[in-house]
């Protein structure tokens, strides 16, 4: 890069007030290209005069007009990455206090799906005007479709991979032969002379376990710090939700409990029941799942919460050991969430993890093989 190429980039990066520094240091006009950028970072990291759409020393003390951050948010689409996008998003809502703008329907059409952004919107759902509604799914619905493309198909695998392993008995009957799965198995022993495969092991059908479905509840933690656990989990309980081979419940709950096993058709539906902000009493939601549990041998419970309980701490060791020494298959996730370290209760964390229950935060592209080896009952990171 020349030397007028990195005066240019520093000019960039210090802002206008370093204009007339870098002048005398031989620095250059800025092009049109750089000055648009100049002006759409100027905006959100520029001195208290600068603002959208507007020229320095004019509409001190205005908001930004609705046309003007459309304008803004064009500008800026059409100069960064949309990981660059993402980032610069996310600091106007907090350096700038845009949050009411955030449920205008023409700013939500434009804005780069991100998962702060979801995660802000859920918050201020209540919120939202009746002509934004539309608008305010859509933008979800963007994030939702992001995070199936991550999690579907290696979710479903992943149920199918271990529901089949454990799907078999060691007790012959000649109704319950799985007969695909068994010629699958010996093939390698297929016999050229006669024709015909001669299988070494024969194998069939646990009848009770195609009865008795595994049940897997998810507890979420509806705090405000939860935001993209909360997003992340709820795509994935839909999915469960649609298999057949299991039976899925989805509480969330704060200093209250919510049961929203109902929505798990639709993931944006899911998402918009949320409350998220407030409290919480973790003790006081893990009984209520404990009343959800018929078959303890059969039942995967997954708590992601932070673990900062608002309510009864003791309460909350206490039911956690009785669901896994019930024999309830029990995982703590302090949250799921994509690079970043996760805030989490230390303590209380150390305190569930030396009862052997895994205790850990998760990447979302690992939770398909954890859900695979927690029904399979393999041993968990704790």
């Amino acid at each position: 890069m020349t030397r007028a190429g990195q005066l240019a980039r520093w000019r960039l990066i210090l802002g206008s007030e370093t204009e007339n520094s870098f002048a005398g240091m031989g620095g250059g006009a800025l092009s049109q290209e750089e000055l648009l950028m100049d002006s759409a970072l100027g905006a959100i990291y520029g001195g208290p005069g600068e603002s959208f759409g507007g020229s320095p020393g004019r509409g001190a003390g205005k908001g930004p007009s609705s046309p003007h951050i459309s304008k803004w948010l064009g500008d800026l689409r059409s100069l960064f990455d949309p990981e660059t996008v993402a980032v610069v998003q996310n600091d106007a809502i907090e350096r700038k206090g845009l949050k009411q703008l955030l449920l205008e329907p023409e700013l939500l059409d434009s804005l780069e799906p991100d998962l702060n952004l979801a995660s802000t919107l859920l918050m201020l759902k209540d919120q939202i005007p009746k002509k934004s509604k539309e608008s305010a799914r859509a933008f979800i619905r963007k994030i939702v479709e992001e995070i199936n493309k991550l999690l579907e198909n290696d979710v479903r695998r992943a149920v199918t991979a271990a529901l089949n392993r454990r799907s078999h008995s060691p007790l012959p009957s000649a109704s319950a032969l799985d007969f695909p799965y068994t010629i699958r198995r010996n093939l390698k022993n297929y016999n050229r002379e006669l024709g015909t495969i001669i299988p070494e092991r024969v194998w069939f059908f646990d009848r009770s376990s195609r009865v008795n479905r595994w049940h897997v509840i998810l507890d979420i933690d509806q705090s405000g710090s939860m935001g993209q656990s909360i997003l992340y989990s709820s795509v994935m309980a839909c999915v469960l939700a649609s298999m057949s081979a299991v039976k899925t419940s989805v509480v969330a709950f704060d200093t209250q409990i919510m049961d929203l096993t109902p929505l798990c058709a639709d993931p944006v539906d899911l998402l918009f029941g949320f409350q998220m902000g407030g409290g919480t009493d973790i003790a006081k939601s893990i009984a209520y799942c404990q009343g959800l549990v018929e078959s303890p041998a059969r039942t995967l419970f997954f708590l992601i919460s932070d673990l900062d309980e608002g309510g009864n701490r003791a309460a909350l060791l206490r039911r956690l050991e009785e669901l896994k020494g019930a024999g309830v298959t029990v995982v703590v996730l302090l949250a799921i969430a994509d690079g970043g370290k996760p805030y989490y209760d230390a303590q209380t964390a150390q305190r569930v993890a030396a009862m052997g229950v895994p205790c850990f935060a998760c990447a979302p592209e690992k939770l398909p093989n954890l859900l695979e080896r927690a029904l399979t009952g393999e041993a968990l990171a704790v």
